[in-house]
């Protein structure tokens, strides 16, 4: 007996020994060949991309999805209240399509003629820009050293060669649409993805609730459900009030804008409505080229009054009108926003800046109830 278990205690130490080699060596391995894993990670996520994706889509939508249910099931007609799921995924998408549609037929072409028409009068409306700073008194900011520092690199830039087509340029004009088919793919996958989500969600849902009972303790599911709850909730109300409130501030500048003249109003007022999303630093990115623009196409008088009736509407916007449409879910401190959107942009882009406020608000959530505890 006692050999028996001087063995197994020998048995156990080496299966350690063996345990903490083939540890080794993978990471090891993983270390060494970090750029082929790196690279197979990447092929792998762009796979998933058009899921992913569909994930996505199906989130925003299920909002309206299941308002338009619940307006179905209560109707009279037994016919429409049985087939209730999959009429109100009909509506939604119906309804989602008609919203592409006048955008691209209504907004788009406004602003494609914007930017055309801005790029086509680049190289004029910077010639005049550098003529008025030139007229400018000796001691006015605008001629301060920095400032024509920054003008003066500027006027290095070759504004004709960047906007000439060359050979290489053709090449990838033809990549990029060879992409866009790809992308065009990529979002019929997605919508297909999206469509059986949503049909499907109570039973996803189940079936990932049966899993997590399954292979969590009792308590750590609760935990994990209790969150999932709440995150969902803030992430619901963060990202619908987002756009409602980018769509609100993008009228009201462009209406304001096209008041005082400003040329290409509306390609500014969407531009400033779309940064609106990114709290904090995409109004004053938007804010700032803005001016530029304006500045070099309307003059010094316009942009002053455009910045102006902006930062008033930003004002107006962060005070009355975006307070009411998200309500106080977050209750996020200022400089937590700025410290994550940060974050966020640095590692994932533009989607990072977005989603960073959300994720930093469930963070603190259960730091708050870790600390509380």
């Amino acid at each position: 007996m006692k050999r028996m278990e001087e063995i197994r205690s020998n048995w156990k130490k080496w299966f350690s020994w063996f345990l903490l080699i083939v540890s080794g060596i993978l990471v090891y391995k993983v270390v060494d060949n970090f750029g082929n894993i790196q690279e197979w990670f990447g092929t792998f996520f762009r796979v998933l991309r058009p899921f992913i994706a569909g994930i996505f889509i199906a989130y925003i939508l299920i909002l309206p999805s299941r308002s338009i249910e619940k307006a179905y099931r209560t109707s009279k007609k037994q016919l429409i209240a049985k087939h209730a799921r999959g009429l109100s995924v009909l509506t939604t998408y119906v309804i989602a399509l008609l919203i592409v549609m006048i955008v691209i037929n209504v907004i788009f072409p406004i602003l494609r003629d914007s930017v055309v028409e801005l790029f086509s009068n680049i190289q004029g409306y910077y010639e005049t820009a550098v003529q008025a700073i030139n007229e400018l008194p000796e001691d006015s900011f605008l001629k301060s050293d920095i400032a024509m520092s920054i003008v003066e690199r500027i006027q290095q830039i070759n504004v004709p060669e960047l906007l000439s087509i060359s050979n290489e340029k053709i090449l990838e004009y033809v990549q990029n649409l060879f992409n866009v088919f790809l992308a065009i793919f990529d979002v019929f996958v997605s919508i297909i993805v999206s469509i059986y989500i949503l049909l499907q969600r109570e039973s996803i849902i189940e079936f990932f609730r049966k899993l997590g009972k399954r292979i969590l303790r009792e308590e750590t599911y609760e935990h994990l459900d209790k969150y999932f709850g709440q995150a969902n909730e803030l992430f619901f109300k963060f990202i619908g009030s987002q756009v409602i409130d980018a769509i609100v501030i993008g009228i009201l500048t462009t209406v304001a804008m096209s008041i005082i003249g400003v040329k290409y109003a509306p390609l500014l007022g969407f531009m400033i409505g779309l940064f609106n999303i990114i709290p904090y630093i995409g109004a004053i990115i938007a804010v700032l080229i803005a001016i530029i623009i304006t500045f070099i196409t309307g003059g010094l008088g316009q942009t002053f009054a455009m910045a102006v009736i902006v930062i008033l509407l930003q004002q107006i916007d962060a005070n009355i009108i975006n307070p009411k449409i998200i309500g106080n879910s977050l209750k996020i401190s200022p400089l937590l926003v700025i410290f994550s959107v940060t974050i966020g942009g640095a590692y994932f882009g533009i989607m990072g800046m977005f989603l960073a406020v959300p994720v930093a608000a469930v963070i603190k959530l259960i730091m708050e109830d870790f600390v509380s505890q």
